[in-house]
């Protein structure tokens, strides 16, 4: 669990993001802590890994410099990869946050976190924008987002959406999911998304406020 900030004291936070997650993700992050910290905003810095994020040895040594190197090193470290990488190094979720947690070793200032099965799972619950934005009335994948499986991960259905619909744009990470995320509170998403709602909530306690 996260060690809660002392009032005032302002915090830096780096992420360890795939790359593009970090163009689509992070203003709409920032928007979202902005409206439930106020004063207390962290210093969130995005570091995108161009690829899956850090495993084994490169993720330790990542996370070891992150927090020792620089003119301001970090003073915690949150790894947010997905649970679907295209290797099958991780199982779900849990897998995955034990797997990195085991890599980095005994630090208590690191966070691992995973979407799963990819982070798209978090866009699923705003899929009326995503028919919109397609041009499509295809029925939402059912079940809870984080559900959406291997076989067919949330990525997938939102690429089908938008194979089929009448816009005739592939989907693309960056410039899509910044569109189904504008103007979208991002803690609509985490009360169906358990594994958004952890991530969010270790960022809002490190920075001294209260979880959702």
């Amino acid at each position: 669990m996260a060690q809660r900030t002392p009032r005032g004291a302002c915090v830096k936070i780096t992420i360890l993001v795939e790359g593009k997650t970090e163009q689509a993700f992070k203003p709409h992050l920032l928007e979202f802590l902005k409206s439930k910290l106020a004063n207390r905003m962290p210093n969130i810095d995005f570091f995108p890994c161009h690829g899956r994020v850090h495993k084994e040895d490169k993720l330790r040594r990542t996370v070891d410099g992150l927090l020792r190197n620089g003119k301001v090193p970090s003073d915690a470290v949150i790894a947010l990869t997905d649970v679907y990488t295209g290797t099958n190094d991780f199982v779900d979720a849990a897998d995955a946050k034990r797997k990195m947690r085991a890599w980095v070793g005994n630090s208590n200032k690191f966070y691992p976190h995973a979407a799963q099965h990819d982070f798209e799972a978090w866009l699923l619950p705003f899929w009326g924008e995503i028919q919109t934005l397609a041009g499509h009335t295809k029925s939402a994948p059912p079940g809870p987002p984080e559900a959406v499986n291997h076989n067919h991960p949330p990525s997938y259905h939102i690429s089908e959406i938008f194979r089929i619909g009448t816009r005739r744009v592939a989907y693309s990470k960056p410039r899509d999911a910044a569109r189904i995320l504008r103007d979208k509170d991002l803690a609509e998403s985490a009360h169906k998304c358990p594994e958004l709602k952890a991530f969010l909530n270790t960022i809002l306690t490190l920075s001294g406020a209260e979880p959702l």
